[in-house]
C-alpha cells in the first residue's frame, strides 16, 4: 500500500508539474531620449537575438516602425500627450493619425496596441478631461478601418493616480479622477476588450522608505512578508502590493470592472543613481528584473488579490538614455548600453536565449523548453531538459507567491521521490526554525537542486521555486551552495 501511495503521489505531482500555468509575456520599453543609440535595424536584431518579442514605443517614428516590419515583434505605439487635445476634439484628426501612423505599417509591423498619452494625470494634467474622449476617437478610427479587433487602445497611468495605496486594501483613486476619468476609462476598456496600463516602480517606494521597506521585499527575494490587516492577505513583494492597490481601487468603482486586465506598461530598477537614491545598483536591477521576468514567464505573476491573473509586463527600459533629465537614475534604467552590451545579465526567454550564447547566468529562468512547453516532472532532468549548470554560487529557494498548496506538493515531491535529504528540517534539527512552509520548501528545493548538479530544470517545480545568486537568509540556517 505504501508503494502504491508513493506511485500515486509521484503520478499526481507529474501531472501538476506537467500542467504548468498560463504565462504572461515580457516586453521592453524602447525609449530614444539619447544621442548615442544604435540605428533601428540594429536594435531589431538585438531584440531578436535576446528573444524579446514585444516592445512599447513612445511615438510612431517611421524609421523604427519600418525596421520592425516582418520581424515578428509585437508593438505598442503611442499618441503623445501633445496631440491628445486635437485627437479628443476632432474625430477627423484621430482618423488621419491612425491612417498615417498605424494603418500605413500594419500588418507587416505587428502593431497590437496604442497608448493614448502617457501618465497624463501626472505630466499633462491640463488635458486630463480630454483623455477618454481621445481614446474613444482613436478607437472609432480603428473601427472604421476594421482594425479595432487587432489593435487595442489604452493609456498608461502612474501610481500617483491613487489617493491611497497602503495597505493594498486601502487602494482608491484620487477623488477628482475617480468618477470623472477612471470610471469612464474603465467603461471604455471593458466595452472594447482592452486593458488598463499601469506604470509601477517599487524602486521609488523603496528609495523613499529604505528604513521601513525590506530590500528583499522589493526585489522578489525570500522574505517574511507583509500582512494587510484590512484584507487578511499576505504580501511577499512590493510590486504585488502596488498592483493590488490598483485592483482594489478599480473594484471600488464597480464589481463589473474586476474583469479588466492589467498590463504593467512600465517597471524597472536603475543600475546607477545619486547618493540619495538608495538601492540603485546593477546587482539590484539584475535581481528585480531577473526575478520579475522569471515570475511572469513561469506563470506566477498573479497577486494575492488576483492569484490567477496573467500579467504582461514591459520593462523600462531597453537602453540607458543619456539625454533624459532628472537624477542620475533616470539615465540608467537600461538593460543594455548604447553599444548593445548588457548592463547586467537578464534573460527574456525560459532557460536562456534562443540563439547560441552564454548560459542562463544570474537571470536564467530555471527550466528549458522540452518541445511541448512543459517542464519535466518535479523540475527534474528528463523530458529533453538541457543539462546546463548555473555558474558561480547559486541557491534554489521557494517562490512564496506560488501559495502553500503548491509549495507543499513540491516539498513532498522533493523530500520523497525527488531524493532530497530533508532531515535538516525535521523537528529539533538545525534548520527546522523558522518553521514556515517557505523556509522548509527552500531547504528541500535547494538540496534537490544542488544534488542534481544545479542543472537547468532542477529549480522550477512548476514555478514554485527559482534560483538566486545571493545566500538566502533563513534565521540561523545557512543553505549550502554545494552538497
Amino acid at each position: 500500500m505504501a508503494l502504491a501511495r508513493g506511485l500515486l503521489l509521484a503520478a499526481a505531482l507529474s501531472l501538476l508539474f506537467l500542467a504548468g500555468a498560463d504565462a504572461g509575456t515580457v516586453g521592453v520599453n524602447w525609449g530614444r531620449v539619447a544621442n548615442d543609440l544604435p540605428n533601428p535595424a540594429s536594435v531589431v536584431q538585438l531584440l531578436k537575438q535576446h528573444g524579446i518579442g514585444q516592445v512599447k514605443l513612445y511615438d510612431t517614428e517611421p524609421t523604427v516602425l519600418r525596421a520592425l516590419a516582418n520581424s515578428g515583434i509585437k508593438v505598442v505605439v503611442a499618441l503623445p500627450n501633445e496631440q491628445l487635445s486635437a485627437a479628443a476634439k476632432r474625430p477627423s484628426y484621430a482618423l488621419a493619425w491612425v491612417r498615417r501612423n498605424v494603418a500605413a505599417y500594419y500588418p507587416a509591423t505587428q502593431i497590437q496596441g496604442i497608448a493614448v498619452g502617457n501618465e497624463v494625470f501626472a505630466t499633462a494634467a491640463n488635458v486630463t478631461s480630454q483623455l477618454v474622449p481621445a481614446m474613444a476617437n482613436v478607437h472609432a478610427a480603428l473601427a472604421r478601418l476594421n482594425m479595432d479587433k487587432a489593435v487595442k487602445v489604452s493609456s498608461p497611468i502612474a501610481l500617483t493616480a491613487l489617493a491611497a495605496s497602503y495597505p493594498p486594501s486601502a487602494g482608491v483613486f484620487r477623488e477628482e479622477l475617480s468618477q470623472a476619468v477612471m470610471k469612464p476609462m474603465l467603461d471604455f476598456l471593458s466595452s472594447t476588450g482592452s486593458y488598463l496600463m499601469v506604470n509601477a516602480y517599487p524602486f521609488f517606494a523603496y528609495a523613499d522608505n529604505a528604513g521601513v521597506i525590506s530590500l528583499d521585499y522589493a526585489l522578489f527575494r525570500p522574505n517574511a512578508g507583509e500582512l494587510d490587516s484590512g484584507s487578511g492577505l499576505k504580501y511577499y513583494s512590493l510590486l504585488d502590493a502596488q498592483l493590488d492597490a490598483v485592483f482594489t481601487a478599480v473594484g471600488k468603482l464597480g464589481n463589473s470592472y474586476n474583469g479588466v486586465r492589467v498590463v504593467v506598461s512600465e517597471t524597472g530598477w536603475p543600475s546607477k543613481g545619486d547618493a540619495k537614491e538608495v538601492g540603485a545598483s546593477a546587482a539590484n536591477a539584475a535581481g528585480y528584473n531577473g526575478n520579475l521576468v522569471r515570475r511572469v514567464l513561469s506563470g506566477n505573476a498573479g497577486t494575492p488579490r488576483r492569484p490567477d491573473a496573467n500579467v504582461d509586463v514591459y520593462l523600462f527600459a531597453l537602453f540607458n538614455e543619456n539625454q533624459k533629465p532628472g537624477p542620475t537614475s533616470e539615465r540608467n534604467y537600461g538593460v543594455f548600453y548604447p553599444n548593445q552590451q548588457q548592463v547586467y545579465d537578464v534573460e527574456f526567454v525560459l532557460g536562456g536565449r534562443p540563439a547560441a550564447g552564454k548560459g542562463t547566468g544570474g537571470g536564467g529562468l530555471g527550466w528549458q523548453d522540452n518541445g511541448n512547453n512543459a517542464p519535466a516532472a518535479g523540475g527534474g532532468g528528463g523530458g529533453g531538459v538541457k543539462a546546463a549548470v548555473a555558474p558561480g554560487d547559486a541557491w534554489c529557494v521557494a517562490n512564496a507567491v506560488a501559495g502553500e498548496g503548491r509549495l507543499k506538493a513540491a516539498l513532498d515531491y522533493a523530500c520523497g521521490p525527488g531524493g532530497a535529504d530533508c532531515r535538516g528540517i525535521q523537528p529539533g534539527a538545525a534548520c527546522f526554525e523558522p518553521n514556515t512552509m517557505v523556509s522548509h520548501a527552500s531547504y528541500a528545493f535547494n538540496d534537490y537542486y544542488q544534488r542534481k548538479g544545479r542543472s537547468i530544470g532542477t529549480c522550477d517545480f512548476a514555478g514554485a521555486a527559482y534560483v538566486v545568486s545571493q545566500a538566502p537568509k533563513m534565521g540561523k540556517c545557512e543553505l549550502p551552495s554545494t552538497v
